[in-house]
């Protein structure tokens, strides 16, 4: 028997990529039900398999028993086309994907039948509350989930639909581990107020995973962050704001890229998006927006329009200050972007004198 059931890789979005050596021992109860998956689920994993969570329930679904239909490459109806022909029930997505499928035309959603759908998980990535929303409004609350946590499993959070719909953007509570929210430096932080989000596993530091190719940060107690920034209120629930590393300074104030992607992505002609900060000399940084559209979309027409929606949903500081457009995927399959890769790689064509930027109509 192996020492341990899984070593997965990073995503690498917070820095170098490293390997995740999980703690558990490689051995499964068959009688226990098992996590988050329930016995005999029918379950759709149109996630890749070398990252954490499609990893973890496609094994749950097997050893409980369930079907499991997997898919070589993420398609928004024809995920819709397997749950209805397979008449899954279990579903884990991210808010990409989720983005994709809302996307489509509602006569499209409507063609398939997706009422076996009992569970619908998300996670990875953070989640707009607009488009939370427009799924609870289709699906019901009851069954939507999402979870929060690192692949280390220092602490996660799970919040039921029906338990977020009375406090709208919140991830959940720890009840696994503990939570704290920091300043930078170090201090705890009291309730409601924004800092670094530290969490710490119930049976201590190192207890439940170690790296390979890089070593884990903990503060003096104990404590780890996953770089997300966000508060918690007076009952333990956790809102998150973005991660550290991605904030952008401008001009003074402080811009976090998720809210002005999930704005961006409320838009139907953009697929997805990334938001990152380039250098400027007067105001510090710029936002900038590059975003996913189909080969049929006309970038000029969307980006003649983007002002007027987005003054919908932002303030006008936090618009984009310049945009690019591109048919290559901007986020992989699991809803992760390498925000930090495509910053540097924009800095150097700066630096180059490369045209890739179309300045924000005015």
């Amino acid at each position: 028997m192996a020492r341990y059931w899984k070593a997965m890789t990073s995503g690498g979005s917070t820095g170098r990529p490293k390997v995740i050596v999980d703690h558990m021992p490689a051995i499964h109860d068959t009688v226990a039900i098992p996590p988050l998956v329930h016995q005999d689920a029918r379950l759709l994993n149109p996630g890749p398999l070398y990252h954490n969570a499609p990893f973890i329930i496609s094994h749950s679904a097997l050893l409980g028993g369930g079907l499991l239909v997997g898919m070589q490459k993420f398609d928004a109806e024809e995920a819709l086309r397997l749950i209805a022909e397979h008449r899954i029930d279990w579903v884990n997505f991210v808010p990409t994907m989720m983005s994709r499928i809302w996307s489509l035309p509602e006569d499209v959603r409507k063609r398939y039948d997706v009422s076996s759908l009992k569970t619908v998980f998300h996670m990875a990535a953070p989640m707009p509350q607009w488009l939370k929303e427009a799924w609870i409004d289709w699906l019901g609350a009851e069954k939507i989930y999402e979870l929060y946590g690192g692949t280390e499993r220092q602490a996660s959070t799970v919040i039921p639909g029906t338990e977020w719909v009375k406090r709208k953007g919140s991830v959940g509570r720890v009840e696994n581990g503990q939570a704290k929210v920091v300043d930078e430096a170090g201090n705890e932080l009291p309730r409601g107020e924004v800092g670094e989000i530290f969490l710490k596993a119930a049976d201590g530091p190192g207890t439940t995973y170690h790296y390979i190719g890089a070593d884990a940060k903990r503060d003096a107690g104990g404590w780890e962050s996953l770089g997300d920034i966000g508060h918690m209120d007076e009952e333990g629930y956790i809102w998150l704001a973005d991660r550290r590393s991605d904030m952008i300074l401008r001009g003074g104030a402080n811009t976090y890229p998720a809210e002005v992607e999930a704005a961006l992505i409320a838009n139907p002609d953009i697929r997805s998006c990334a938001v990152v900060g380039l250098p400027d000399p007067d105001l510090g940084a710029r936002i900038h927006a590059i975003i996913e559209i189909a080969p049929e979309t006309s970038a000029d027409a969307l980006l003649a329009g983007l002002p007027a929606f987005l003054s919908e949903r932002l303030s006008k500081p936090k618009h984009p200050e310049s945009y690019e457009f591109t048919n290559a995927t901007v986020r992989d399959d699991a809803g992760k972007v390498r925000r930090t890769m495509l910053r540097d790689e924009r800095i150097r064509w700066m630096e180059e004198g490369r045209d890739f930027r179309i300045p924000a109509p005015r």
